[in-house]
């Protein structure tokens, strides 16, 4: 529980801010001793980005939460007054004279912007309330042919369970009808046998840790009660804007499992016990078999890989022996231009091009004429600096997602020639620039949609000399 100081903290007050203030002045003050500095950082509620140095322990010795217990009590009087405000996430800088006059300007929030990673400055702008990247909205392809697996058996399966749990608890029928109610689909046959040995309720094991585990190694993964199930479509794969509209859905003509981020016939019902998610596949790819076990990983955005033809396979350790996955990583419908990969706009050319994202560039500036006119390209884009005509981008009618620098971003604005097709976008700036004129031209970009706009809060206050 925060302290009555830190609960008494507003997040408008000069006063709650003035601890984080006074040690980025610190830490600018070894360099510009007597100068006028400019600081500016992020805080939220579940972390923080600050230009701190902390101190190294000593050799042999881990790092202490005292070492840096200045910095977490600064932040927690912040992080407190954010949530007293309801505000999850807010960005900041400031101008502190030699004197310790102060000006803080806070940044935002926005409803229409996502947070920043690791940076003050705007993440991406929604300009299109509800907008998800192509990739989210993409729905299974019907492949009317998919069967059950051969080895599919729930007699079997249910048989061999009741063997290696005989004093499980097992779902009733009217549980699993309710469990079906709520997902809006009716669970495959396999699925319905297993939760009938099992209800995998861990409170009917009475909290005893090796049961847990016998009851885990029985059925081979940690299994979800009926409770637990849900159905793993593409909004349960969150993905901010900036790295959604970087994939790309591509299933091959012989994948077993269709390359999406998510979808209605994947009933996810247990955990490898690393994060990564076990689903019933009842859309299933070209190849492959209705029922059959995928995995969704943690650490992927798109895609699945296919453990085992049926719940029985899995359950009985007779797992897939050929890939099955759902296609590469990186699909042809993504390209990168940068001086690590592709050397030039023209190689990545090709009418299935969706996504062209060009990176650190160290030749002449690039022209977008070679994109020009393909039927699929939704996202750009480009470091800055890299583009030779930002205007090109106009003549790019099917873009969603644009991602630019702020001087490119200048000229689009000047121009009056912002794509209109866009659904969101985002200024890709060094960290530290300063935000101010970021925000300036985040705002003007929400403003051409009448998006709600990034306020900025003026706070004045007197940090004192120096120590």
């Amino acid at each position: 529980m925060a302290d009555q100081g830190l609960s008494d903290a507003s997040m408008n007050d000069f006063a709650t801010w003035a601890p984080v203030l006074r040690l980025l002045r610190a830490e600018k003050a070894r360099e510009l001793a007597g100068k006028p500095v400019r600081v500016a950082g992020r805080i939220g509620r579940h972390g923080w980005s600050l230009a701190l140095t902390r101190r190294m322990p000593s050799p042999g010795r881990a790092a202490q939460v005292e070492d840096m217990q200045e910095e977490l009590d600064a932040v927690e009087r912040v992080r407190c007054a954010l949530a007293d405000a309801g505000v999850d996430d807010v960005s900041f800088t400031a101008g502190i004279a030699p004197t310790g006059k102060a000006t803080l300007r806070l940044l935002g929030p926005s409803p229409a912007v996502e947070p920043g990673i690791g940076t003050p400055h705007p993440g991406a702008l929604i300009l299109v309330d509800g907008a998800l990247p192509e990739p989210w909205r993409r729905l299974p392809e019907p492949f009317p042919g998919a069967a059950p697996a051969p080895s599919a058996d729930p007699e079997l399966l249910e048989r061999t369970l009741r063997e290696r749990l005989p004093h499980a608890i097992g779902a009733t029928e009217e549980e699993i009808a309710a469990a079906e109610a709520r997902l809006g689909v009716a669970l495959p046959d396999e699925l319905k046998a297993l939760y009938r040995v099992t209800r995998a309720r861990w409170e009917d094991l009475g909290g005893d840790h090796e049961a847990v585990m016998d009851a885990c190694t029985a059925v081979g993964f940690e299994l979800f009660d009926l409770d637990g199930l849900y159905i793993a479509d593409a909004a349960s794969r969150y993905c901010r804007w900036e790295f959604a509209a970087m994939e790309a859905v591509t299933t091959s003509p012989d994948a077993m499992v269709q390359g999406l981020v998510g979808s209605p016939g994947w009933i996810a019902f247990g955990d490898n016990g690393g994060g990564d998610r076990l689903a019933v596949d009842l859309t299933p790819g070209p190849r492959g078999h209705k029922g059959q076990i995928i995995m969704l990983s943690h650490e992927e955005n798109v895609g699945a890989e296919l453990v085992a033809d049926s719940l029985t396979d899995l359950v009985l350790g007779r797992l897939g022996s050929e890939p099955g996955g759902s296609g590469q990583r990186r699909p042809p419908a993504v390209a990168r231009v940068n001086v690590a990969s592709l050397r030039s706009v023209e190689a990545a050319v090709h009418p299935g091009l969706e996504v062209l994202s060009i990176g650190v560039w160290d030749d002449a500036p690039l022209s977008l004429a070679p994109v020009v006119g393909l039927p699929r390209l939704r996202t750009l884009t480009a470091y800055p600096g890299s583009l030779a005509d930002p205007l090109e981008i106009a003549k790019l009618t099917g873009l969603e997602y644009l991602e630019l620098g702020p001087q490119e971003w200048r000229v689009l604005l000047d121009a009056g020639a912002v794509p209109r097709s866009l659904s969101a976008a985002a200024i890709r700036a060094h960290s530290d620039h300063d935000p101010l004129p970021i925000v300036a031209v985040a705002n003007e970009i929400l403003g051409l949609w009448g998006r709600p706009r990034i306020i900025q809060t003026v706070l004045e206050g007197d940090l004192g000399p120096l120590p």
